[in-house]
């Protein structure tokens, strides 16, 4: 192989369409763009617009809120947990810890920490020290004789 014999793949590339030719290139005369007006020329951009008519997307409401401080928990199941322990990728013994739930596959990567769910079945005795925890799952855990731990302080309640 030589520099010179380096093409590339057949048909990996199309020749540009070369516009304003004629009327017999079939490209010529309006070169495709139809007829006069905004959008025959060139730097345009009417996305949008309705002919002066107030635009769909002015006409509704605003709507929402994103929260500038909010907090994305990693969220697992007791299932999901029950499933490691089976498995044999969380040991029942050691405290169960993000970085565990990291290791085992159970969370991808740490965002904000970890959030337990109650959904599934837990049969293992576990140790968790984790951010977050409903109160469905503390109950479920402290039935089985395990024990969580909340690292995350829990927001005062206002009257």
């Amino acid at each position: 192989m030589k520099l010179n014999d380096i093409r590339d793949n057949e048909g990996s590339s199309k020749e540009r369409m070369r516009v304003g030719r004629g009327i017999g290139s079939g490209k010529g005369k309006q070169s495709g763009r139809g007829g006069k007006g905004q959008t025959a020329r060139s730097g345009v951009r009417i996305k949008g617009f309705e002919g002066g008519q107030m635009p769909l997307h002015r006409r509704l409401p605003k709507r929402g809120f994103n929260a500038p401080f909010s907090t994305d928990y990693n969220e697992v199941n007791l299932g999901r947990l029950q499933q490691a322990v089976d498995a044999g990728k969380l040991d029942a013994g050691k405290p169960v810890t993000l970085e565990a739930l990291i290791a085992a596959g159970v969370c991808a990567k740490a965002r904000d920490g970890v959030k337990i769910l109650g959904n599934g079945e837990l049969k293992a005795k576990l140790t968790l020290e984790v951010d977050a925890a409903s109160k469905a799952a503390i109950a479920a855990i402290e039935k089985v004789g395990g024990s969580v731990k909340l690292l995350a302080e829990a927001p005062a309640e206002s009257a």
